[in-house]
């Protein structure tokens, strides 16, 4: 079992086994990769609670894969912004299995999650993630490598705040570019562009990539130090209906 690494290359690490969750939204996804391949990855759009999902989401690629979780190496988790009771499941899922089986745990934002669909794009990437009460999550990111890195920091405010700050090129995606994505049709200049649909939602093996990237810089941690990443407070507060 590889533990706590403190950098290294992806040809030594090739063999690492990665469990990556997201249940940051109402899509709940699963993916076991092996260093970059992927092995398997599940990801589920419907109204059924993560916490019933989630496990047997896991379970299922497990047993596909012939993958037991003492196979596992690291883990990978997005931390948020998101729906509270989401994150709550997927994290508290995640440390449960990295305090059992004494895994290392690599925290991922949902933003920098959903920047990397756009990967290698040269222009910036804002990123939108619908927060409710008519507010979006954002942050800007240069994707022009294949790891997206953040410009500015990530923020929550009204979506047509945030299109009158826009003075420059720009591809906007996530959920909340597609919720709010006929205000940005009448606010938003030439300059800005929506990304397709697919570019909205994060991929789990995505997400296992990104956290296996941050491994071998290092940046690996134990799983008490793994915390929520909520922006606005009020985020921590549970609420009824949400994933």
């Amino acid at each position: 079992m590889i533990l706590f690494a403190c950098g290294g290359n992806v040809d030594d690490m090739k063999g690492i086994r990665i469990l990556a969750v997201d249940t940051s939204s109402q899509v709940c996804g699963v993916a076991l990769c092996e260093g970059e391949r992927l092995v398997a990855q599940s990801s589920l759009n419907v109204r059924s609670p993560h916490s019933r999902t989630l496990l047997e989401q896991l379970d299922l690629l497990l047993r596909r894969s012939g993958w037991q979780p003492a196979d596992l190496d690291l883990l990978a988790v997005v931390t948020g912004p998101g729906a509270f009771t989401g994150l709550r499941i997927g994290l508290g899922t995640v440390k449960g299995l990295a305090q059992v089986l004494s895994l290392p745990v690599v925290s991922i934002t949902s933003l920098q999650a959903v920047a990397i669909n756009l990967a290698l794009t040269m222009e910036p990437v804002c990123v939108l993630l619908d927060a409710r009460k008519q507010e979006v999550y954002t942050q800007v990111f240069d994707c022009r490598g294949p790891v997206p890195v953040s410009l500015n920091r990530a923020r929550v405010l009204p979506p047509a705040q945030l299109l009158a700050e826009l003075d420059e090129p720009v591809v906007l995606l996530g959920d909340g570019a597609s919720a709010y994505a006929d205000l940005i049709t009448q606010k938003a200049g030439s300059q800005v562009r929506l990304a397709p649909a697919c570019a909205h939602v994060v991929s789990p093996v995505r997400v296992a990539w990104l956290g296996f990237r941050k491994y071998l810089q290092g940046d690996a941690q134990q799983a008490e130090n793994i915390l929520p990443f909520y922006i606005r407070p009020a985020d921590a507060e549970p609420s009824k209906g949400r994933a």
